[in-house]
């Protein structure tokens, strides 16, 4: 290559490097022009706005009058809410784990989870108590933090009203959030009470919408948090704690005016003072613990569970126990479990082999054995503990020719429900305590606990005990 083309080259590639340094900077100044006429436009439509003195009801700050509203107020809610709110959710995750969802599609009540089943992992059958524990932790500390939820979101309540709705990007990254976060906890807590009163007026599944929910509100809790942190410190430094909490009504003052907006600009005379209002929600979480804690703990207790769980259906006898759906709810005919009724078991894989199948009788006549176990259920009650006499399961599957199963599903002679059949794990399957229950509490199983036989599974969600079976397919 001459000398000469080469000049021409990097006179080529010099003026091409120009001409895109040129549009860069006419680019540039562009978008500086545009974002300046941008925000030109958004100061013209804020000073059009209505001020807040200039609005009725609500959006008037000096509508609202309590003179302990302020950040010293929030900010202990806030604490005393976080904690609790985080046990819930990492209990809720758990409380959805045990379903094994990773085991089939049959399990799995929230498809398309993604990234968001990073925890899924194989439930453990011991401790037997473990998802009573989980479960009743779930729905009672759930229902306990209504009366804090409640009273966390009377002490913002003026934020939700907040004129203008937006002021800048970092205000609007904290009404999206706050809007979010309240959405949430509505939504979440809500749907929680509505399923444990077995309502269920879901648009959809409520194991999918409560899953989703309860990411979504997570996350604007985090984000929340992370903004209002430094907010919680300057409260806490200036009221204090101690101090604010020996303050009865009569030396109730209002705290100095704040930038968030939550002290009152005209406030009333005190009528409760900040402790007092604490000691109210307080209150009102005791009252409800006492009011649901007995559907988990069980006993004589279950009979003071008045907020749930919905109804008290049990049975007579060695049978009075809690009944979630009746065998006419589920449909299930004399005639289906009476003679003619038989278990057929099956296995999987290359080699299926012949089905057998079983009458009860023939079951009677294997070796029984006997477990104590509770069933429990997602709503937050529990049996307490019953006497569970039938075959292992890990000897039906040798009897299927399955000696070492990779799962099991179970299928029922329930036709509709998302329930009518579960797949259980190895673990659950090879566990001594694992039965196809025949006999409970030295009786006959009724129709309504699941005769002619039913799977009981120590620390399974109660929907996975399946009732009225009718099958049982071993995986290889």
């Amino acid at each position: 290559m001459t000398n000469a083309r080469r000049s021409r080259r990097r006179s080529v590639l010099r003026s091409l490097v120009r001409r895109a340094a040129r549009r860069l900077d006419r680019l540039r100044r562009g978008l500086v022009s545009s974002s300046r006429a941008a925000g030109r436009r958004v100061r013209q439509w804020l000073d059009r706005l209505p001020r807040p003195d200039e609005l009725p009801g609500p959006f008037r700050r000096s509508f609202w009058r309590s003179p302990i509203r302020g950040p010293w107020l929030t900010s202990v809610l806030g604490l005393v809410l976080l904690p609790g709110i985080l046990v819930v959710f990492a209990t809720g995750l758990l409380s959805y784990a045990a379903y094994n969802p990773d085991l089939s599609y049959l399990n799995d009540l929230t498809p398309g989870k993604g990234w968001l089943g990073f925890y899924l992992f194989s439930w453990p059958t011991d401790p037997a108590w473990l998802y009573r524990l989980n479960q009743g932790v779930h729905v009672t500390l759930g229902l306990m933090l209504v009366p804090i939820l409640l009273a966390k979101l009377w002490s913002v309540l003026p934020k939700l009203f907040e004129w203008p709705p937006v002021r800048n990007p970092a205000h609007a990254l904290e009404r999206l959030s706050l809007f979010l976060l309240v959405g949430g906890a509505v939504f979440e807590f809500a749907t929680g009470i509505v399923n444990v009163q077995q309502w269920y007026v879901f648009p959809g599944s409520f194991y999918t919408l409560h899953f989703y929910g309860g990411w979504v509100f997570v996350a604007a809790l985090v984000v929340h948090t992370g903004l209002k942190t430094p907010t919680v410190i300057r409260a806490l430094r200036h009221g204090g704690l101690l101090r604010e909490l020996r303050t009865d009504t009569a030396h109730t003052r209002p705290e100095p005016s704040d930038a968030e907006g939550l002290v009152s600009p005209a406030p009333a005379a005190p009528t409760i003072s900040r402790r007092g209002a604490l000691a109210f929600a307080g209150a009102g979480s005791l009252l409800v613990l006492v009011l649901s804690a007995g559907q988990s703990i069980g006993g004589p207790l279950r009979r003071t569970a008045v907020l749930a769980p919905h109804g008290q259906d049990t049975g007579s006898g060695p049978l009075d126990f809690q009944i979630n759906v009746t065998a006419a709810q589920a449909s299930i005919k004399a005639a289906e479990t009476g003679a003619s009724w038989r278990l057929t078991l099956g296995r999987t894989g290359a080699d299926p082999g012949t089905p057998v199948s079983l009458t009860r009788a023939e079951l009677l006549a294997m070796p029984l054995h006997t477990a104590r176990l509770s069933i429990n259920c997602v709503e937050g009650w529990s049996t307490g503990g019953q006497s569970w006499t039938g075959v292992r399961l890990r000897d039906l599957a040798r009897l299927a020719g399955a000696d070492r199963p990779a799962s099991l599903l179970v299928e029922s002679l329930e036709r509709g429900g998302a329930f009518r059949h579960a797949v259980l794990s190895p673990a659950q399957i090879m566990d001594p305590s694992s039965l196809l229950a025949l006999h409970v509490n030295g009786s006959d199983l009724s129709p309504d606990h699941g005769y002619p036989a039913r799977v009981i599974v120590p620390a399974a969600p109660g929907v996975h005990n399946t009732k009225w079976v009718t099958r049982l397919t071993f995986g290889s």
